[in-house]
């Protein structure tokens, strides 16, 4: 049992029913908002070892004081109250969803006698139906300005609506035809709102439906000989068409959808989603999350839509995602009780059109997530903030300018090889990049002190410049075993840390505790960049050495020619493959007998 476990509950006094949970600490700040079908079941997995959590959830356990819970009637109702109070206290563990970026919205103004269409970027919850988000704000005005020919409905400001009722003078849309001139009476109430109901149909995916209305009023009016109204119906279906061919048919069967997938690392996520209003995109969007605790993919999808759908604002029948969210029934219940719908399916994507334009979903999340990191390494701001409160943080005399961290790389405990990473003002500089090659060693720490045993020595004897900052990859004994080695050099006063993965510790010599950073700060993000960095280096240098050694081996056996080398290596793909092959599978390849097959399972066998 962990240390924090003297002020959970007992198990017996918490109860079997349906419920909402919170997690607060010290300072009464809620941590954490969760749900669950069975509130002892659910609490009671928290209450073990903090070795059997995982790293981030106990890391939100150890920052714990007190849990408290709420009782309700089904899991349903625990699935609403979760929501509103995530959105309520905005607690740091749970997920936090951000905007890739502020999007444009068409809009049109609710309550009001005589509504009006307008371009925003913020959505103002009962203040108006909003369409899209769209990607560009000239794509609205253009479509804006598209439609008035057909719906001549008001655009402009309360104010200037009121000023031209005063003066009895409607502006130059309204002489251009585009504005019906409400301001000054020329339509009534009802009939400017006729005009609203039929742009709104039209954007909202009703545009073939009311194409054939208007084409049928054309051609009634034509046989009663009303020519005038004939034309100006014509020019309508024309203009409505026109516009209706710019959104590209993605989905034959005209059907409705919104489609969202996801792209994600151990720390990061990101949600994209398309809009698809009968058979074409109508909108899309897509969100960052730093990831607090650890979060399924089915959880991230329930999220997903819970912040997408925070009001009953287009929610259509089908919503296809890449997993199936927890309680799907009872978000998709939810769903529908939000729009007035009988269903909402949730459900995923199989094959067809759908799943077609799923994986293209899936390709704008995978760019995004690559888009939302390269960001934030490349952030200046972002850098120098990190800079300095790593200053601050490990109490370091100078700015970090510089920082190398050094991980060693294993097979099993061979092939024992180091790396060296460097980064300048907060950015790689590969150019200082070094890999060491170990030809023995124990274990970590021993190969730790090898490799700064050679690093300083270099500075003695080159006058080379040590790091503001020294981090090695690993715990107390690891950073305990680089202080050793710089004490012994002569370099006490160089900063060294240790960054342990399973709770992203910083280690200092000889200290009880680790220093923990916050979590998705940029500080943490550039030592999990730096590590990771001096991982891949690492790793890259050890299967380069492999490689070598196989190829090595490979031209030892006779028969056995640089030619055939490259023909094994492309199509086993590594030593073990051809290792684990039969003597046929290796004979089908050109210019390999049998006997040359058995000598050479024969030799890497043994």
């Amino acid at each position: 049992m962990s240390k924090s476990s003297v002020w959970f509950p007992k198990a017996s006094d918490i109860p079997t029913n349906p419920g909402v949970y919170r997690w607060f600490d010290g300072q009464g700040r809620i941590l954490y908002v969760g749900k669950a079908k069975n509130l002892r079941a659910r609490l009671t997995s928290y209450f073990v070892a903090s070795e059997k959590l995982h790293e981030r959830t106990a890391k939100m356990v150890a920052s714990s004081v007190r849990i408290d819970w709420t009782i309700v009637g089904s899991e349903f109702e625990a699935l609403q109250l979760e929501f509103t109070w995530i959105k309520e206290f905005n607690p740091p563990f749970n997920v936090q969803f951000r905007d890739d970026k502020s999007y444009p919205y068409l809009a049109i103004s609710t309550g009001s006698k005589f509504p009006r269409v307008y371009s925003t970027r913020t959505k103002i919850k009962g203040k108006a139906k909003y369409f899209g988000p769209y990607t560009q704000a000239w794509a609205i005005r253009e479509t804006i300005d598209s439609l008035r020919k057909v719906f001549p409905i008001r655009t402009c400001t309360n104010s200037q609506f009121e000023s031209a009722k005063r003066e009895n003078r409607p502006c130059l849309l309204a002489d251009l035809g585009k504005c019906s001139a409400p301001c000054v009476d020329r339509v009534s109430a009802d009939e400017h709102m006729q005009l609203i109901n039929n742009f709104t149909r039209f954007l909202s995916g009703n545009d073939q439906t009311l194409i054939s209305e208007l084409s049928k009023d054309m051609l009634s009016a034509s046989a009663n000989l009303e020519f005038e109204k004939a034309g100006r119906l014509r020019d309508q279906v024309q203009a409505l068409t026109s516009i209706r061919e710019r959104s590209a048919v993605v989905l034959s069967d005209s059907a409705s959808c919104d489609i969202f997938s996801l792209a994600r690392d151990e720390y990061s996520a990101a949600i994209a989603m398309f809009k698809v209003r009968q058979g074409r995109i109508r909108g899309v969007m897509s969100w960052t999350v730093d990831l607090e605790i650890e979060r399924t993919t089915s959880e991230l999808v329930l999220y997903a839509l819970e912040n997408a759908y925070d009001e009953p604002d287009d929610i259509p029948k089908e919503i296809l995602v890449p997993e199936q969210p927890e309680n799907s029934e009872e978000i998709a219940l939810h769903l529908a009780r939000l729009t007035g719908l009988t269903r909402v399916d949730v459900r995923i994507p199989i094959k067809g059109e759908k799943q077609k334009l799923f994986e293209t979903v899936t390709k704008n999340a995978d760019h995004l997530l690559a888009s939302y990191k390269l960001k934030r390494s490349s952030d200046f701001s972002a850098r120098a903030e990190a800079l300095g409160n790593l200053q601050n943080i490990l109490q370091l005399q100078n700015l970090p300018l510089t920082i190398e961290c050094y991980d060693i790389s294993h097979l099993a405990g061979t092939n024992v090889v180091a790396s060296k990473v460097v980064f300048v003002d907060g950015k790689p500089a590969k150019d200082r990049y070094r890999r060491y090659s170990i030809d023995s060693s124990s274990d970590d720490t021993e190969s730790i002190r090898q490799i700064l045993t050679r690093r300083f020595a270099r500075a003695l004897k080159e006058e080379d410049e040590l790091p503001d900052l020294l981090l090695v990859d690993g715990g107390l004994p690891q950073v305990n075993a680089a202080q050793a080695i710089a004490n012994e050099f002569g370099f006490s006063d160089l900063p060294i840390f240790g960054l342990a993965k399973r709770l992203e510790e910083l280690w200092k010599s000889n200290e009880s505790f680790p220093i923990l950073l916050p979590r998705a700060s940029d500080e943490l993000f550039l030592l999990q960049h730096l590590r990771d960095e001096a991982h891949r280096f690492a790793i890259g240098y050890q299967k380069l050495k492999r490689a070598n050694t196989l190829t090595s081996t490979l031209e030892e056996i006779p028969g056995l020619g640089q030619k055939r080398i490259r023909a094994l290596l492309k199509h086993f793909g590594s030593s073990k493959r051809i290792a684990m092959a039969t003597v046929e599978e290796l004979s089908d390849l050109p210019g390999i007998t049998e006997n040359l097959a058995r000598e050479i399972l024969k030799i890497l066998q043994n």
